[in-house]
């Protein structure tokens, strides 16, 4: 299935009756909570499988995910990859590397927001974006919002550090 930028893969509270494998593109994961804050708090690139939450047993999506460029899913119906994870032990196997793989990413996520200045880490994220982004700049993906929400400072200071960079 191709989705094109914008498009919605999977919204919050979806029952979950598919899962999803990332062939190409990007997707961000957002959070509408109970006080009305949309919070990015995930990005799906090409590998992964997802809902993450869901890779053992069901449960209603966490988020919303958008495609932030085109980007091409793979749909495993829910009812046949439980059915799999049943039959097959060696299917234990590709979700624990698929999991390893998700917490090897939020170290390095992790690393980010911790390293020294705001300028540093949007240096960061610029740079491990652009291994996925195939020549989209950052502000073409994320608002400034967004990119201050992955980084840990406030809309205002990456509005600053963008204009300076120009």
């Amino acid at each position: 299935m191709i989705l094109h930028k914008g498009e919605t893969l999977f919204r919050q509270g979806d029952p979950g009756q598919n899962l999803f494998r990332v062939k190409s593109g990007l997707f961000k994961v957002t959070r509408l909570h109970e006080n009305g804050n949309m919070v990015l708090f995930n990005l799906l690139i090409p590998g992964e499988t997802v809902p993450h939450h869901s890779l053992i047993s069901p449960k209603e999506a966490h988020g919303t995910a958008v495609a932030m460029m085109k980007s091409e899913v793979e749909i495993i119906p829910a009812a046949e990859w439980y059915r799999e994870l049943r039959d097959d032990s060696g299917k234990v196997m590709e979700i624990a590397l698929l999991l390893q793989e998700k917490v090897r990413f939020m170290q390095t996520r992790i690393d980010h927001l911790t390293v020294g200045s705001p300028g540093e880490r949007l240096e960061l994220l610029k740079r491990w974006l652009g291994e996925y982004a195939h020549g989209a700049t950052l502000t073409d993906l994320l608002t400034q919002e967004e990119i201050g929400q992955l980084i840990g400072v406030r809309r205002e200071t990456i509005n600053r550090l963008l204009r300076s960079q120009d």
